[in-house]
């Protein structure tokens, strides 16, 4: 059976013509999923994907000393990342100079996958033992698909590509890093399934001896986890930040009376918080009321505001409560006789 599973990861790896085929169908498929927004086309994108079979050679040449199959399965992968990242760019700049999708911003199905945390690693950890043990358990295959769908390693590899293309770089190395991710932490997981199934040369005295591969592999893992885990606190400060700024800003513009807030902008300079509001309001605001909201949302932030306020006027009508008619006196020009002469 070992020598069964490395034949097939050897051939799986090999990258040929049917491997690009699938990377530029699963990268056209997956691109298109992401500029539209459509969960449904990118889970069809991870189902074509072949790029899983070159991480789990990975992990088995780390543990068998498989010199052509590790050649193969690194070479596998990066060409094939590098194409789909290749075709991702040219689908979302051929969007952009013809705009079949309107593109106002970053499609959130991007941005969902530019944030990579602790959860992405465990995620990939599993999936990785799952893939390398439904690989060597030739019973259990049918997983795969599953199993490529919950590791997800063509979209971020998109992402990039669409990133690169939208000029925003911030994007595409989030998603290289979610990819990255992804690519270490699943080769880890499969070097640790195929070391306790045996697959590794064994010393003289008859034991398994745990190759140096997998040690380089597990600090890999270790320090993704250590960044990933940094990356989430500061994302997390970073929300519950903004959320406690939108909170007391929408307070502080209820308590005006008769003016609703309508949107908010806050951005940084320096140690000043500028804030830009657009409030609705039924009676105007007042230069006092301008000073007092900023003075109270300084206060309760803790740090320098500057607010501007742009109020739209607006009238408040009830279909259930009718206006009621009030008389107006009009005055009319009377002449008056003056002096005769």
């Amino acid at each position: 059976r070992r020598a069964e599973v490395q034949i097939r990861l050897r051939e799986a790896s090999r990258a040929e013509f049917s491997y690009y085929l699938l990377v530029v169908l699963s990268s056209v498929i997956a691109s298109m999923g992401l500029l539209v927004n459509s969960p449904a086309i990118i889970i069809g994108a991870m189902l074509v994907a072949p790029l899983m079979s070159p991480i789990i050679g990975i992990g088995l040449a780390s543990i068998t000393g498989d010199e052509r199959l590790i050649r193969d399965s690194i070479l596998g992968l990066f060409l094939g990342a590098a194409l789909a990242v290749l075709i991702a760019s040219l689908i979302t700049w051929i969007n952009l100079q013809l705009p079949f999708i309107l593109l106002d911003d970053i499609p959130s199905e991007v941005i969902t996958r530019t944030r990579p945390s602790p959860i992405d690693l465990a995620v990939a950890l599993a999936g990785g033992s799952a893939a390398a043990f439904a690989l060597a358990m030739p019973s259990i295959s049918a997983a795969l698909p599953g199993v490529a769908i919950a590791t997800a390693l063509m979209p971020p590899v998109c992402s990039v590509g669409v990133g690169i293309a939208m000029g925003r770089f911030e994007v595409a190395g989030g998603a290289f890093l979610l990819f990255l991710t992804n690519a270490v932490t699943i080769a880890f997981a499969a070097t640790v399934v195929f070391f306790i199934l045996g697959f590794v040369p064994r010393v003289e005295s008859g034991k398994k001896r745990a190759p140096r591969s997998l040690l380089i592999s597990g600090v890999l893992t270790v320090i993704l986890l250590g960044s990933l885990s940094y990356l989430s606190y500061e994302f997390v400060k970073d929300v519950n930040e903004k959320r406690k700024i939108e909170s007391v800003i929408r307070e502080e513009v209820n308590d005006l009376g008769q003016t609703e807030l309508v949107e908010f902008d806050v951005n940084r300079m320096g140690d000043t918080l500028n804030i830009d509001l657009v409030v609705r309001t039924l009676k105007p605001l007042l230069y006092e009321d301008s000073t007092a909201l900023q003075a109270s949302i300084a206060d309760r932030l803790q740090m320098p505001v500057a607010v501007v306020i742009n109020q739209v006027f607006a009238a408040a009508l009830d279909p259930l409560v009718p206006p009621t008619y009030t008389p107006t006196f009009t005055p009319t020009y009377t002449p008056t006789p003056g002096p005769s002469p």
